[in-house]
């Protein structure tokens, strides 16, 4: 597997939708043969991951790719090839970096379900490009 990630998932805690969304981008690219890595990080992480992501990746069968939320670093961002943001990135990570941002993702505290099958499906999208 590569040393620096290819892809940064952010998220404002850190705590769900890039956790679900990193977990979910190596088990493809896995399943692919593909040496990618993502990453799950927060601009103002919490203290510990949303039991609803921890609770429905388990259920999924998929594992944890970070043991609490993980702060979003100058040196990640700029030597991921890819960021896809869940939330609004502060303006000191952003230079010079492109930034895809995925403001469509539900809320996991409405629907685990459905939140995780649009980032699915904005990963799959990823692996087409």
């Amino acid at each position: 597997m590569s040393q620096e990630p290819v892809i940064v998932f952010v998220c404002e805690h850190g705590a769900a939708k890039s956790v679900v969304a990193a977990a979910y981008f190596n088990h493809f690219a896995q399943q692919m043969g593909l040496d990618l890595h993502a990453v799950a990080r927060g601009t103002n992480p919490d203290e510990e991951l949303s039991l609803q992501a921890v609770q429905g990746l388990t259920e999924d069968g998929l594992p944890i790719p970070e043991s609490s939320p993980q702060k979003l670093t100058q040196a990640e961002m700029q030597s991921a090839q890819r960021v896809v943001a869940f939330c609004n990135i502060p303006d000191e990570y952003q230079q010079g970096t492109m930034i895809e941002y995925w403001n469509d993702i539900p809320p996991f505290s409405e629907s685990y379900e459905k939140a995780r099958d649009t980032i699915i499906k904005r990963i799959r999208q990823l692996f087409t490009r």
